[in-house]
Order: C-alpha cells, then sequence, then structure tokens
C-alpha cells in the first residue's frame, strides 16, 4: 500500500474509529441502566435474603471455574480466523468457524454435566460457611446456571465474528437480552416461587444467542456441522492457554491486594473495591471500547502484512487512549474526594468510608493511563500471535506489586496497596513496549513524542483550570456539591479542547467534524 493511500485513508480511519467508538459508549450506557434496573428489580422482590446469596454464588461459580476459558478462546479465535478468511476465503471462514462453535460447544456440555451432578459438592467447597439453606438452594441455582455456559461459549466467539465484520453495536445489543431475562423471571418469582428465579440468567443467554443467531444469518453466515481439532483448531487451543492463563495472573493482583487489605483495618477491602469499580467504569466507557473497534483492524493489517497501515492504525489508538485517559487521571486525582461523594455518599456510606474510598480512588488514578494502554498493547501483542511475552510482562507485574503491596501497606494502609497497583502497570506498561519493539521490529508504537507532550500539557492545564473554577465558585456562591464539579468539568473540557486545537492535534479535528455531522 502506497504511503500517499495510507495518509489519505488516515484521516477516515480516525472518524470511523471515533464514531463507533461514541455509538458504542451511548449503547455501553444503556446497557450499564438496564443494569441497575435489574437490581432494582432484584432488590425490590427479594432485598438481601438469604435467596439473593444463593442466586450470586450460583451465577459466579461457572464463570469463574469456566469463563476465562471460553473468554480466551473468543480472544485468539480472531487472529486465526482473519489468517483463514485471507488466504482461503469466506466459506473457509465460516467452515473454521463453525468447527471451533461444535467442540467448544461440546465441551462446554460435558462440563455443565459434569457442574450438575456435582453442584453440591462445589457448594460445599467454594461457599462451605452457607446455612443448610442457602446451600441448599445454590446447589439448586447451580443446575440450572451450569446449563449457560453452553450458550457463554457460541456468543462469545460469536461476538468476535460479529466485530471482526464491522458489526460492533449487535453484540452490545445482544447483551441487553441477559438482563432482560433476569429481570423477567425475578418479576415472574415475586408472583410464583423463588425457585424460578436462576431460570432468569439461563432465559438471558438464550435469548441473546438467539439475537445473535438472527443477525448472523443476515450478514450471510453458514454454519456447518463438522467437527475436526486439526490445524487452525488446535492452533486456536494452543494460543488460549497463554491468555487463560494471562487473565488469571492479573485475579492474583487482585487477591494479594484484599489478602493485605483485609488485615487493616474495617473497610479497607470495600474502599479498595469501591476505589477501583471507578477505574474499571472510566476505562470500560474509554479505551475497552477503542480497543474493540481497533482490534479487529490491526489483526486484518498484521494477516495482510500491511506494517504502515498496522503502525498507523496502532499509533492512532495509542493517541485516541491517551487524549481521553490522561486528563481523566489528572482529574480523578485532583476530584477524587468529590467523585466519591457524589457517586457513593448517601445512606450506610458515610464521610468515614468516603474518605477511606477516596485514598485508594486517588492512588489507583494514578496508574490510570498505564492500565488503559496495558489493555491495547497486549492486543496488539495477540494481533501478532504472540501470547507468551504479555504473560512475562504481567508476571513481572505481579511481582513488583507484591513486593511494593509489603513495603508500602504498613506506612499508606490501603493507600500503598492501591498505589502499588498503579505502579505495577507503569512496569507492565514499559516492558510491553520495550519487548514490542525489539521483539517485532516492522511493529513502530508511541512515534510522536511532541504530540504526547502536548496531550500532557493540554490536559495537566485543563485539570489545574478546572481546580482553580471549583474553588472559585466554593469561595464565591453556595451550591450543591454536584453541581461545582459539573461547572468544572466543562470549563476543563472547554480548556482543553481549545489547547488540544492550538496544538494541532490531528485528532481533535475528527472530533469535531463527528459532532458536525
Amino acid at each position: 500500500m502506497g504511503e500517499n493511500s495510507i495518509m489519505n485513508g488516515k484521516s477516515n480511519m480516525g472518524r470511523t474509529i471515533i464514531r463507533t467508538a461514541a455509538l458504542m459508549a451511548v449503547f455501553t450506557l444503556i446497557s450499564k441502566l438496564l443494569g441497575f434496573v435489574r437490581e432494582m428489580v432484584i432488590a425490590g422482590v427479594f432485598g438481601t435474603s438469604y435467596i439473593v446469596d444463593a442466586y450470586v454464588m450460583a451465577q459466579s461459580i461457572p464463570d469463574m471455574l469456566f469463563g476465562g476459558i471460553f473468554a480466551a478462546v473468543g480472544t485468539t479465535y480472531m487472529p486465526i480466523f482473519s489468517e483463514v478468511r485471507t488466504k482461503s476465503g469466506i466459506e473457509e471462514g465460516d467452515k473454521f468457524t463453525s468447527r471451533l462453535v461444535n467442540i467448544a460447544v461440546i465441551i462446554a456440555a460435558v462440563l455443565s454435566i459434569s457442574g450438575i451432578l456435582l453442584s453440591g459438592s462445589i457448594t460445599k467447597f467454594i461457599a462451605p460457611n452457607f446455612s443448610q439453606e442457602t446451600a441448599q438452594l445454590t446447589s439448586f441455582y447451580l443446575k440450572i446456571t451450569f446449563g449457560y455456559m453452553v450458550f457463554m461459549c457460541a456468543s462469545s466467539i460469536f461476538d468476535a465474528y460479529l466485530r471482526y465484520n464491522g458489526i460492533f453495536l449487535h453484540p452490545i445489543i445482544a447483551g441487553y437480552m441477559q438482563n432482560i431475562g433476569v429481570i423477567i423471571m425475578a418479576a415472574a418469582s415475586a408472583y410464583t416461587s423463588h425457585y424460578f428465579f436462576a431460570f432468569g440468567i439461563l432465559l438471558g443467554y438464550g435469548l441473546r444467542f438467539l439475537y445473535q443467531i438472527i443477525i448472523l444469518k443476515k450478514i450471510g453466515y453458514h454454519h456447518y456441522r463438522s467437527i475436526s481439532i486439526k490445524g487452525e483448531i488446535g492452533q486456536i487451543l494452543t494460543l488460549a492457554l497463554p491468555v487463560f492463563i494471562g487473565a488469571y495472573v492479573s485475579q492474583i493482583n487482585a487477591y494479594v491486594d484484599k489478602n493485605l487489605a483485609s488485615g487493616l483495618g474495617e473497610g479497607s477491602v470495600a474502599a479498595l473495591n469501591y476505589g477501583y469499580i471507578l477505574i474499571t467504569f472510566i476505562t470500560g466507557f474509554t479505551s475497552t471500547i477503542i480497543v474493540t473497534v481497533i482490534y479487529p483492524q490491526i489483526i486484518k493489517a498484521a494477516n495482510d502484512e500491511e506494517w504502515k497501515l498496522f503502525n498507523v492504525i496502532a499509533d492512532k489508538g495509542i493517541n485516541l487512549i491517551m487524549i481521553i485517559a490522561v486528563p481523566f487521571s489528572f482529574g480523578a486525582m485532583l476530584f477524587a474526594e468529590d467523585v466519591v461523594h457524589i457517586v457513593y455518599e448517601r445512606g450506610a456510606f458515610d464521610e468515614n468510608a468516603a474518605m477511606l474510598t477516596g485514598t485508594a480512588f486517588f492512588f489507583y488514578a494514578c496508574g490510570l493511563v498505564f492500565i488503559a494502554l496495558n489493555e491495547f498493547l497486549v492486543q496488539i501483542y495477540y494481533s501478532l500471535k504472540d501470547m507468551k511475552t504479555p504473560i512475562k510482562c504481567a508476571a513481572t507485574g505481579v511481582a513488583v506489586n507484591i513486593c511494593l503491596n509489603l513495603l508500602l501497606v504498613g506506612r499508606m494502609a490501603h493507600g500503598g496497596l492501591a498505589l502499588a497497583t498503579s505502579a505495577a502497570a507503569l512496569v507492565n506498561f514499559i516492558l510491553l513496549a520495550v519487548f514490542l519493539a525489539g521483539k517485532h521490529k516492522k511493529v513502530a508504537i508511541l512515534k510522536s513524542k511532541s504530540k504526547i507532550l502536548k496531550i500532557f500539557v493540554s490536559a495537566a492545564t485543563a485539570v489545574a483550570t478546572a481546580g482553580i473554577v471549583r474553588g472559585g465558585l466554593a469561595e464565591a456562591v453556595l451550591m450543591p456539591r454536584t453541581a461545582y464539579f459539573a461547572i468544572a468539568v466543562v470549563a476543563a473540557c472547554a480548556v482543553y479542547v481549545m489547547l488540544l486545537a492550538v496544538f494541532k492535534v490531528d485528532e481533535v479535528k475528527m472530533f469535531r467534524d463527528i459532532v458536525k455531522k
């Protein structure tokens, strides 16, 4: 591909990424609101009774035991599928997808039957402190929830298939079906029996799967009945194992943090959890969406060996993530107290809880940029079918996190644990970037150092302006805390966009063009 065509397509590509990401953010917000409605219905029908305890445990056990396996298969599917489709055409791509789905469904069915037969033993092992009544209900619910694994494994692969074909909104809409199924059965249980409650999960995944089948047929997908573990299927199973291990390496971080926090004062574990929820909420609406949109594009470029195009797309993704994550990081650190008060402080969440959570949120926010960038860099490795290097980097990050935890927890309590997580994210980012440059010479990222500097300067100036506005308003006018915060955020956005335009950061023009349209 010529240099001119790449540069001519760069602007249109950026607009497409931003437009799709914006639409995904809207649809994801609707999904979050629907999830909130689901929780309201459950709370209204069952409150905080043992029924909800049994339901939550029965819902989490199958995902905890096997969800990571199917997620890993879904992640590694796309690079291999792209290679098959590029070399052999659409029909062979569909045959490959069919074989993978068929094998995954068979494995899921075996695991589901095993889980159903052993539901009582699994409940006793994972939740030994449950009362007899709660344990019996959990065991019954498990017999139902293990059934949704068949739908879950197929859905994870079909989601990847749709995204590869540029269909990003329908997988989110399909996710609505899960919430709708739970809402329907929760409401029905109020008038019948709570034993029907868990059928909502099965119904939800069934509706999601049915919706996916309808969309797949519309775009021309054909499913075949063939089964084989040779060739590319075997390659996927080989590649999925490192991804699966990598996911559980990240879980070690969370376990170590919570384990050490449990030895601190009351509320430390909860504060870490609430603080990190805010971080994941931010990344879920920013970097995760951008990664979802860009991942299929870099896979296609890698399989076509269009390295100039690959680097353009990767660079665009990093720039977009930094444009969003850097001001969020600075803003979260400056307004940690305000954010926690606005989001959480009500009912039993008192001033002390807000202070504990604010501390955790502040130190997590220090590493927000690196957490967001790491997610994207890992996907770059996956597109290159290098699944082992991210594990090595993540394992090193875990070691750093544990060492810093032990060093800081005595001096900074739970704040030290959050800071250690941020420092580990920085180390992980450095290792990912260094190994990428050393092992994959054709890949060039972080090329525009001046643009990165401009983003940081613009973000710092904008957030500082917000702080001045917030302080001035607090002294001059009596308003609710939310009003101070909202006005300060608007001022920061205006300054940030203006400075990026002055510095001629081209992504700003793309945002402006999309808003005009």
